[in-house]
């Protein structure tokens, strides 16, 4: 036996290979197939602002693999104006974008032999951020209102508007943008100048508001007794003024008073006064003013202010009603309504609290399941509860998460929905056909779609329509899981419609039709029987087996099954018979030679038949030999002879198993197995020993139970025979030495224990030498010479330079010898620092 072992096995060892003895060759092939490399980590999903770098980052399961790299659908290579680039680092492999646009969005994927990944890549327009937003204004006429605000990016344009008309610049009406900076700037404030303002920079979608309030003072000649009065613009004493806050800005009512003496001055809130305690409330007098400020206002500010002036000539109260907006509660109860192949539906209810201002619309955020990543669906408030979610990847789990959104700003998020699978229905069921129909029921089969999904296959609904109406009827109730069906109980003589549909979580396919309508009546088919291969020839079987023929057969409508033996009618206590619609069962518990014979099987309808016939063998074991006699007896040589059995068990005898023993031991030896003839010679006997023999006779059950014996002995004769003691020549083992393994010409490193070998043979012992250079090394401590069963090493401990030369190795004993030599190179080490030159 000889192998070939190949360690490490590489793509270059992909080859025909030979195997070559003397003048026999024998070839086979090696296919080298790379191992499948699997994904460990797979791409997550991205959102990034333009102009911003992108790394998609995978990580396989062996070190320098190659991958591929796909964006929707198609491949990534580096001459693609070098915008893509491609690293490795060990088992990672990461695709890098320097720059993303948008149009870099798409659907990235990752392939190697063994799996794929995918992830999403969104890239949005760079947020704008608001440094300083624009604040609410109190002036009085003739003063100048400034409206500032600062944004994040120098080059963003803006529009103001006042009361949603946008404002131009005039002769009082200033619009300025400097740097960062946007200003509108009114001189000499009027009455009609008072509204709300807004800033809206271009191309994003948001806005900064902000109020200017008018205060007109009315200075009126007033007695040094002057009754304390409350001045504010568009009210009277008993009209109540509302001023919105957003919530966590400064709230600030500035109240201009007058009296005289100078009035004390008191909030209150209800029937609260309002005081100091609180580090967020300040309440300020000064001559002509009187400020009530709350630091960062929060909802339970919101309510009727009262402020109350007085003074030895009289008082004045006026009310002032507080409105805090604030962004919206998170919405409610979201859900996913709906999945399909590659999107959801996703429905919810309104916040609990908008705010205080109307409910803009809403933005929603998806991530997969194993990631902590979110992905913004929309960057426009979308107006509706419901939203279909787009672009998801099929068989992956996702879940949803929804904002609110208002004039103020953007709720917090809604709780997330429970894990959903994108999915789609499957492809429609094939080869739906009729199997059976009679009078009152049908048999469809069919076969699974040829397209499952992500989503496993949940079962099948089968419906019927009457022809002439549209109304589709379920046949069974709920689902089945087979390929076939069964409708029972249908009217006779009615003209249905089949079809076929398959279920799964993301609902049912297309359905799969008849190609016409099909009436409900039994249908004549002649009887034919399907005689399995099996039981076209004779069937054996031994004694004591079982016997089970199955038939299959066919006919409309059921056809009458008759079984016979040899042309007599079967009965029924010598085999047992069951029928069915579509077989008939023969059955034989424990088989007899009786049962041998031929079997005839008849289906009929009416006048038309059809059948068949099966030959049934059963085998026994033989009977003995008869009459084995001992012929003749001459040197070690005995001749038998014997008849065949008279009972060959129903079988044909296949041979003879011919044994020998010798009378004193009485120690059976087959002679001969599956002997053909009924005479042998037995060769070989022992001189001087007596022996009987005896014959089973053999078919294709076994060996007969009884031997056929022979009734007398053979005597094998003494003959005098001298016995000589053949001479031999002592034989000469001397042989010269001769090397079967030569040396081999080496190169190593200077540094670096270095040794030669070869392998000697001869008789006697050969004695060894080693040289170098023809110069005997055998006493010098460098060098060290071992030997072991013919194997001849010589060890050079730390060669140098000077070491390099030729090495001989020579064998001498008294029948002659022999030599063998090689050549040694000794290199020099290389220093580090050239090494790394030579990598760079």
């Amino acid at each position: 036996m000889r192998y070939l072992t190949i360690n490490n096995c590489s793509l270059a060892d992909d080859a025909a290979y030979c195997c070559v003895v003397g003048d026999e060759k024998c070839t086979t092939e090696l296919f080298v197939k790379e191992p499948p490399i699997l994904i460990v980590k797979n791409l997550e999903d991205q959102m990034v602002m333009k102009g911003e770098r992108v790394e998609l980052e995978c990580e396989v399961s062996e070190e320098g693999a190659n991958v591929k790299w796909e964006k929707d659908g198609v491949e990534l290579t580096r001459d693609e104006a070098f915008k893509y680039r491609f690293k490795k680092d060990g088992c990672k492999h990461i695709l890098i974008i320097n720059e993303a646009s948008k149009e870099d969005c798409g659907h990235y994927k990752v392939k190697t032999n063994g799996g794929e990944s995918m992830a999403e890549l969104l890239v949005q327009e760079k947020q704008l951020e608001v440094y300083q937003s624009i604040a609410d204004l109190t002036v009085k006429a003739k003063d100048q209102a400034v409206f500032k605000c600062e944004v994040s990016d120098e080059n963003v344009k803006g529009t103001w508007y006042k009361n949603g008309v946008e404002v131009k610049s005039d002769a009082r009406v200033n619009i300025t943008h400097i740097g960062r900076i946007h200003k509108l700037t009114i001189d000499e404030v009027k009455p009609e100048d008072e509204g709300d303002y807004t800033f809206v920079p271009d191309g994003h979608a948001f806005n900064l508001s902000a109020k200017l309030n008018f205060m007109e003072v009315k200075i009126d000649y007033v007695p040094r007794q002057d009754p304390p009065k409350i001045h504010l613009d568009c009210m009277s004493s008993n009209t109540e003024s509302t001023i919105i806050v957003v919530a966590g800005n400064k709230l600030r009512l500035d109240v201009p008073i007058t009296g005289d003496p100078a009035p004390t001055v008191v909030w209150t809130k209800g029937q609260k006064v309002i005081s100091e305690g609180d580090s967020r409330v300040h309440v300020e007098t000064s001559k002509g003013h009187c400020v009530f400020t709350i630091e960062g206002a929060e909802r339970q500010d919101e309510g009727i202010y009262s402020v109350v002036v007085r003074n030895p000539a009289g008082e004045d109260t006026a009310d002032i009603n507080v409105k805090v907006v604030d962004v919206p509660d998170p919405p409610q109860n979201l859900k996913i309504l709906s999945v399909g192949e590659d999107s959801c539906v996703a429905q919810w209810d309104p916040p609990s609290f908008d705010g205080g201002q109307p409910i803009i619309g809403y933005v929603l955020e998806r991530k997969k399941t194993r990631s902590y990543r979110w992905m913004r669906l929309n960057f426009d408030p979308y107006p509706d509860t419901t939203y279909e979610a787009k672009r998801m990847i099929e068989g992956m789990a996702y879940e949803m998460r929804v904002y609110a959104v208002n004039s103020i700003g953007m709720s917090r998020h809604s709780p997330a929905s429970q894990p959903f699978v994108p999915v789609a229905p499957t492809s429609a069921p094939i080869g739906l056909c009729v199997d059976d129909i009679n009078d009152t029921s049908i048999s469809l089969k069919w076969r699974r779609p040829e397209k499952i999904g992500a989503a496993e296959l949940e079962g099948y609904g089968v419906e019927y329509c009457k022809e002439g109406t549209d109304e589709w009827i379920p046949a069974i109730q709920g689902l089945t899981e087979r390929t076939s069906v069964t409708i029972k109980d249908l009217n006779t003589g009615d003209k249905l419609q089949f079809r076929v549909r398959a279920y799964n979580m993301a609902g049912p396919s297309a359905p799969i039709t008849l190609g016409q309508s099909v009436t409900i009546r039994e249908i004549m088919q002649r009887p034919k029987i399907w005689l399995p291969r099996s039981l076209r020839q004779t069937l054996i079987r031994k004694v004591g087996e079982t016997v089970n023929l199955v038939i299959p057969f066919q006919g409309k409508p059921r056809p009458k099954v008759t079984w016979s033996k040899d042309g007599e009618p079967l009965a029924a206590t010598f085999a047992n018979v069951r029928n069915s619609e579509l077989d008939t069962i023969l059955f034989i518990r424990q088989t007899d030679r009786k049962h041998s014979g031929k079997y005839d099987l008849q289906v009929q309808i009416e006048n038309v038949e059809d059948s068949a016939s099966v030959m049934l063998q059963v085998v026994d074991l033989p009977g003995p030999p008869e009459a084995l006699k001992i012929m003749d007896i001459w040197g070690f040589n005995v001749a038998l002879e014997w008849k065949p059995p008279k009972d060959n068990g129903n079988s044909e005898i296949i041979g003879y198993a011919i044994q020998k023993a010798d009378k004193k031991t009485m120690e059976w030896y087959t002679v001969f197995d599956q002997y053909r003839r009924t005479n042998c010679v037995v060769s070989d006997l022992v001189m001087g020993n007596e022996y009987v023999f005896r014959v089973y006779s053999m078919n294709l059950v076994g060996l007969s139970q009884e031997p056929c014996n022979t009734k007398d002995s053979a005597y094998i004769q003494k003959s005098g025979i001298d016995y000589k003691h053949p001479g031999h020549k002592e034989h000469d083992f001397a042989e010269a030495p001769k090397f079967t393994h030569p040396l081999v010409n080496r190169s190593v490193i200077a540094g670096y224990n270095a040794t030669l070998s070869c392998s000697v043979r001869g008789i006697p012992k050969p004695k060894v030498t080693w040289y170098k250079n023809k110069m005997d090394i055998s006493n010098e401590a460098k060098y060290r010479m071992l030997s072991k069963q013919g194997v001849l090493t010589l060890e050079i401990r730390k060669p140098c330079l000077f070491d390099g030369g030729v090495y001989t190795c020579k064998a001498v004993n008294a029948s002659g010898e022999d030599v063998v030599e090689c050549k040694l190179e000794v290199r020099p080490q290389i220093v580090k620092e050239e090494k790394k030159e030579e990598k760079k």
